[in-house]
């Protein structure tokens, strides 16, 4: 079989970014001749600026902003070599100044990033292991990543999950050395704090459990000499913890810093870091202007700019407290996140506080969820109170509107982020359109189904009747799925959507590369259900093609995408699914931007293809029809071996040869971990053979009759598709007798004979089918989830 085309993890985050460039919130440039941190020129506006990560406005003072300039005018712009030879004069002052804030030994990165680089690889061994809380910052997952070129292994906890971890330190507890929990201080979307108290006494509880934090939005504007949140938990910084802050952000100039008291790893890390051996230093300006802020932390004036804040943050908490904005959580820091949802809602939304004069930044995907993007808001102390109370009052006013805009309401927010609602949140819908939602198939006329959704594949009304019967009462509970059919009519009964939606059992990774699948089979072995989910689907597990019919030339069908998107919502929750998958969408499709807006992602599915053919044409006529290169390969790859196969259609197989094709089929599944499904149940195979519309393809060698060595189970839509649903071989003769191209052309020679014209081949081995003169298409899943966890950590499996 040809192996599968993968998702890339950039095409999908680089749509995200492109939709909202489109609205003109990323990728924007700061205007004016100077800045004061106050405000900030966007798009010939002077905006409030609620958006800085210098929190203590510590980058506008005069004294970092003399020393800068007079580092500059007396040691120049840079000081080009490496600090391993010789760093420039003014580094001493500043590492001593930085220690004798920590009260211990540090290193003066050129950044985070860098630091994260060098400092991990170096202190984490072969023997240890790295656990990852999933929203720790990309820098450090992306440094993490670098081990498992050695064999570390990397794993991944639910945010601030400790019960999680827990379980994790005692599967590596007797193997590993050392066991790396590494996290964020201060969460930069959410603002949200690690659980470092927790984390210090699971650390006692189990010595080998080390610690490693990124606190650069935790520092200055809290802990002793601003020494950060971590600092500020913890009464002395131990061995087993190894602590980043930063020289950027709040602390006003540039670099990083890593605290580190075991005086051994110390050492090792400042005598070769990786990046920071052989990375340029930081620039004289910068190292003068850490130096003029190192002393500020050092004296009494660090805790009344410290209180001069919190003022600030208590006064916007009080704010929002007496609104209805869904602040996703409420805490200290000067960071919060008032929840939109949608992308799209998000989007309305900063434009429209743009517009009123405040400037905000979009918390969107990969950072958070994409059905939990919002507008993240930093309050610093260039805020003055009349500006804080504006733009509660202009979020207050504006939120309701952009919520109507984009045809959604207060009560879908407030779920996306499972936060209890103040007051009773709206469900606006509109009257004009009216919803036939049925659990069974049985319930919808099958004329109008046929007409609208079941044109081709599986999905015609017997096709999904039969699916129906199929998937219940099973012993297995990866083999009972529940189906939901859904119609929107306008108000003179015209469909204008129809849709079939199940919900069931998916493997996380059935879409994941191949490597990412043999990991997590592996761990199957002893938990069956490991990294497995409840998903609603457009269609199911058993049906390909286009399952959303939708009236295009309708003025109303936005209105009914959106009623279908809301139905959807419900029904997620009231099936217990944790996600949401839009299938089998072509690459120009026109629901695209409306699906983004939607909060879902796009990822790329293997390739579909099909097969359409004349009327009253022959087998041989069709292979005359093909390219040169084609007929070459069907006389030497297929019409060669066909002599010395028995092919036969049967409608009936007794229990023998039922038996035969699902271990045919099994042999299929198994190997093919780029498509990773469960098992279907031998019952499924008992029901097409009694049911008209099913046949079986059977290849025997004449040499030996009663030995099946392949099978194309096959449905026939009444609307003249044929459809190859699943295939089985036995593969110790799919060389000998190039079984798979004869089950391919098995398959068109039977559907030409029987006067159909159309043939569904499926997914996968699209080189193969198209060498049979099969047209290939491109096929995009839309996923919507409220939790990235499995995303990133299929992520991790998939980089070994």
């Amino acid at each position: 079989m040809a192996k599968i085309k993968h998702n890339n993890f950039l095409d999908t985050v680089n749509d995200v970014f492109t939709d909202a460039i489109d609205e003109g919130i990323l990728h924007l440039y700061a205007e004016g001749e100077s800045f004061n941190g106050r405000t900030i020129g966007v798009k010939n506006k002077k905006l409030f600026h609620f958006g800085t990560t210098g929190y203590l406005g510590l980058e506008q003072d005069p004294r970092l902003k003399d020393a800068a300039i007079s580092a500059i005018q007396r040691y120049g712009t840079q000081f080009p070599l490496s600090k391993s030879y010789i760093s420039n004069p003014l580094y001493r002052q500043l590492e001593e100044k930085v220690s004798e804030m920590y009260n211990h030994p540090v290193v003066i990165t050129k950044n985070s990033t860098l630091g994260h680089l060098g400092v991990i690889p170096s202190a984490v061994r072969d023997q240890d292991a790295i656990i990852l809380d999933h929203q720790v910052h990309w820098s450090v997952q992306s440094a993490a990543k670098v081990l498992k070129l050695r064999s570390v292994p990397v794993d991944m906890v639910r945010h601030n999950d400790l019960n999680m971890l827990e379980d994790k330190i005692k599967l590596y507890s007797n193997t590993r050395k050392k066991i790396w929990y590494m996290a964020d201080g201060i969460y930069s979307m959410f603002g949200d704090f690690a659980p470092v108290k927790e984390l210090k006494a699971l650390s006692l509880k189990y010595p080998q459990l080390h610690l490693y934090f990124d606190d650069v939005h935790g520092m200055s504007w809290i802990g002793k000499n601003g020494t950060g949140y971590v600092m500020s938990e913890i009464d002395e910084l131990s061995e087993n913890i190894l602590l980043f802050g930063t020289l950027s952000k709040t602390f006003g100039a540039s670099g990083s810093v890593l605290v580190c008291s075991n005086k051994k790893l110390y050492q090792e890390i400042k005598t070769f870091g990786g990046p920071l051996t052989f990375s340029a230093q930081l620039e004289p300006a910068s190292v003068a202007a850490a130096t003029a802020s190192a002393e500020i932390h050092l004296s009494p004036e660090i805790n009344e700019l410290q209180k001069d804040l919190k003022f600030r943050i208590d006064y916007f908490n009080e704010l929002v407290k007496q609104t209805d904005l869904p602040l996703v959580d409420q805490n200290r820091s000067p960071v919060f996140f008032i929840g939109t949802g949608m992308p799209k809602t998000g989007y309305n939304f900063i434009n429209r506080l743009m517009n009123e004069g405040f400037y905000v930044n979009l918390g969107m995907f990969p950072a958070v969820p994409v059905k939990n993007t919002g507008v993240r808001i930093t309050i610093s102390r260039h805020n003055q109170k009349e500006e804080i109370k504006a733009l509660v009052n202009a979020m207050e006013y504006h939120l309701p509107k952009s919520i109507e805009e984009t045809d959604t309401n207060l009560r879908r927010v407030y779920e996306a982020f499972k936060l209890e609602p103040k007051t009773s949140a709206d469900t606006a819908s509109s009257s004009e359109l009216k919803t036939q939602i049925e659990t069974s198939i049985s319930n919808i006329d099958k004329v109008t189904w046929n007409k609208l959704v079941g044109t081709f594949g599986v999905q015609d009304f017997e096709g999904l009747k039969f699916i129906e019967h199929t998937f219940s009462n099973n012993e297995l509970k990866e083999n009972n799925w529940d189906f939901w059919y859904v119609i929107i009519y306008d108000k003179r009964g015209h469909p204008i959507l129809a849709t079939v939606l199940s919900s069931s059992l998916w493997k996380d990774d059935m879409l994941a590369n191949l490597n990412a699948s043999k990991i997590i089979e592996e761990k199957r072995q002893t938990e069956p259900y490991y990294m497995t989910s409840k998903v609603l689907s457009l269609g199911c597990l058993f049906t390909e093609g286009n399952h959303l019919y939708i009236n295009d030339g309708h003025p109303k069908k936005k209105d009914a995408l959106n009623k279908l998107m809301q139905i959807m919502e419900r029904i997620e929750k009231s099936s217990g699914s944790i996600m949401i998958v839009l299938r089998d969408f072509n690459d120009n499709s026109e629901f695209h931007n409306n699906f983004l807006g939607q909060g879902f992602v796009r990822i790329q599915m293997p390739n579909s293809c099909k097969i359409d053919l004349k009327i009253n044409e022959s087998i041989e006529d069709y292979i005359l029809s093909l390219s040169t290169r084609s007929k070459k390969h069907f006389r030497k790859d297929i019409e060669t071996y066909e002599k010395s196969l028995e092919i036969s259609v049967k409608k009936n197989l007794n229990d023998g040869q039922l038996k035969q094709v699902y271990q045919l089929y099994e042999n299929v599944r198994q190997n093919n971990l780029g498509l990773n499904t469960f098992s279907y149940p031998l019952v499924l195979f008992k029901n097409m053979s009694e049911d008209p519309n099913w046949e079986f393809i059977i290849i025997t060698p004449i040499e030996h009759p009663n030995n099946i060595i392949g099978v194309m189970f096959c449905y026939k839509n009444n609307n003249k598709s044929y459809v190859p649903s699943l295939v089985g071989m036995d593969y110790n003769y799919l060389d000998t007798y190039q079984t798979y191209r004869q089950l391919l052309y098995q398959t068109i020679k039977r559907a030409i004979h029987i006067n159909f014209e159309h043939i569904d081949l499926g997914m996968t081995a699209a080189f193969e089918k198209r060498k049979l003169g099969a047209t290939v298409e491109e096929k995009f899943a839309y996923i919507q989830t409220s939790d990235n966890f499995t995303l990133e950590l299929l992520g991790l499996l998939e980089s070994k």
